[in-house]
């Protein structure tokens, strides 16, 4: 049974706090290699389509609330990184933060539909369930072109990231054939994500 309104439009808002504050506060206190998960775009974005697996039905309702609950995660990062680290808390209304709120939209309408995709049939099935998957695939790909000698142990971080694919291929599949598929379509998605990576952050 979907969750009612009420309990999205609570749980939204504490969820995009939460997923800030814990994240700096991960970066900051888990050690290497695991700590570069709080570093992570695709574990803002999996968090994403992790509430529209939760919401189960209704594509506007989750992609509205995963883009909230990444806008609201970005200025409690920060804010976590003022108590914490001493950092300025202008930082919260600075071009960046709303740049990276911006990109939330973008990744919490992409990845909250997925994780209603992910509940459905047929294409869409297989759809929702590689997009988490291709995101962590991207990200190690990411890692596996940094210079060992600027990133030592480069090799730990995709090692975890494609030990997290995985796993998601197998939780978030329902059938073999689900996972097989999500699995082989991930990748040309990993690429495409790769690409368009390395010509926003260039």
């Amino acid at each position: 049974m979907p969750p009612s309104r009420r309990a999205v439009a609570f749980v939204v808002p504490v969820a995009g706090f939460l997923l800030g504050f814990l994240d700096f506060v991960w970066i900051k206190r888990v050690p290497f290699p695991f700590a570069e998960l709080g570093n992570s775009t695709a574990t803002w974005a999996v968090a994403a389509f992790a509430l529209g697996w939760w919401i189960r039905s209704g594509a506007v309702r989750a992609a509205v609330a995963a883009s909230v609950l990444l806008i609201v995660a970005v200025p409690s990062y920060y804010l976590a990184a003022t108590l914490l680290q001493g950092d300025d808390l202008a930082v919260i209304w600075a071009v960046t933060s709303f740049v990276w709120m911006a990109f939330g939209v973008v990744a919490g309408v992409v990845f909250g539909v997925a994780g209603i995709w992910a509940r459905t049939d047929g294409w869409r099935r297989v759809v929702g369930t590689a997009l988490p998957v291709a995101v962590f695939v991207e990200e190690a790909l990411r890692f596996a072109l940094k210079s060992r000698s600027d990133y030592p142990g480069v090799w730990w971080n995709v090692a975890i990231d494609l030990g997290l694919a995985a796993l998601l291929v197998v939780l978030v599949g329902r059938s073999a054939r689900v996972r097989l598929l999500a699995a082989a379509v991930a990748l040309p998605l990993a690429a495409a994500g790769a690409v368009t990576f390395a010509a926003v952050a260039g």
